[in-house]
């Protein structure tokens, strides 16, 4: 095989700064992530999230990532970001903020015996709440600011109350969007690129789901990213399905192999796909730990060549199956 083909090193590799720090899994007590309960300590307390999350965000800019993800509905993450922005204003102008509206947070700081952990609602009413709510802790606009999973029955597609608050919020410099869940992510996406504000394009970034066991997105996403939309992946580890502490089984060992061949994780190999997509702007680590983070960000010295992004292909699950096995996934 040619160098191309295969997993090459750090002069080729995607820059550190393509990649973003997702904080869902550690600005609450409870998440979906397996084996969550070995990443976090017993003491899930709101200082010492608060501290984790210092020490993530600090190691993550420390190694060059410039993109922040959080949202309403993690808990306090965006109070913890904001606090961390606030201590390190040599920081606060360099980095790029995103955060979500649309989930409210309903589990009180607990992880057992929760109905809901978040409830949604895109109406006019819960945005013009959650944005003063942003803007607060914050102290200005968030530079980006999505409807949180979208799908395609969301009104945040069809209301023109709606479309013309977010529209509002776009004129004074936010980059108004949306990310997406579920097995039709890609009908939103296209859906989403029809919606206008007097005749004007309303949606400008996304955030959608895509990994090697989900890349049914992917060609929507291109349109987007064609369209100008600055698109981010999310959950480009399934939800930790993809680790190396649970990509074990003989449905994996495409992605062990890719990995072995390049000397490192199947988390950064993971990651290094999603990078690996032209019309991806920034793919998000979630890690709950600073060796997670740090293993994560070794697929920035990794460019995968084609034979190792077509073995990975034979991972792809039908949408409706992945979904399912994500909505099984308990909080913990």
């Amino acid at each position: 095989m040619t160098p191309a083909e295969h997993t090459t090193g750090t002069a080729s590799g995607p820059s550190p700064a393509r990649f973003g720090l997702g904080t869902a899994a550690v600005g609450r007590p409870g998440y979906i992530t397996l084996g969550r309960e070995l990443d976090l300590p017993a003491d899930r307390s709101v200082r010492a999230l608060r501290e984790r999350t210092h020490a993530l965000l600090d190691a993550a800019y420390a190694a060059g990532v410039r993109y922040f993800d959080t949202a309403r509905s993690y808990g306090r993450a965006e109070e913890f970001l904001a606090g961390w922005l606030a201590a390190r204003p040599e920081a606060a102008g360099q980095v790029t903020v995103g955060s979500k509206w649309g989930y409210t947070y309903t589990a009180g700081w607990q992880v057992s015996g929760v109905s809901a952990h978040e409830v949604k609602e895109h109406s006019v009413a819960v945005f013009d709440r959650q944005i003063q709510e942003t803007r607060a802790l914050f102290g200005r606009n968030p530079d980006l600011y999505l409807v949180h999973s979208v799908t395609p029955d969301s009104p945040a597609l069809s209301d023109p109350a709606l479309h013309a608050r977010l529209a509002d919020l776009a004129a004074e410099g936010v980059r108004v969007g949306l990310s997406t869940s579920g097995p039709a992510q890609g009908d939103t996406v296209r859906a989403a690129l029809d919606v206008t504000v007097a005749g004007a394009p309303l949606f400008a970034a996304v955030q959608s789901t895509w990994n090697p066991l989900e890349p049914s997105a992917g060609p929507a996403l291109a349109e987007a990213h064609a369209a100008g939309w600055r698109v981010v992946v999310k959950e480009a580890m399934a939800n930790g399905r993809l680790a190396d502490r649970n990509a074990t089984g003989p449905d994996t060992a495409a992605l062990r192999a890719v990995a072995a061949r390049a000397g490192t994780g199947c988390d950064a190999v993971a990651l290094a796909a999603a990078a690996a997509q032209p019309w991806a702007d920034v793919v998000l680590s979630g890690a709950a730990t600073e060796e997670q983070l740090a293993s994560n960000l070794r697929a920035a010295a990794l460019a995968l060549g084609p034979q190792d992004l077509a073995g990975l292909a034979v991972l792809a699950e039908p949408a409706d199956t992945y979904w399912r096995t994500r909505a099984a996934l308990a909080w913990t």
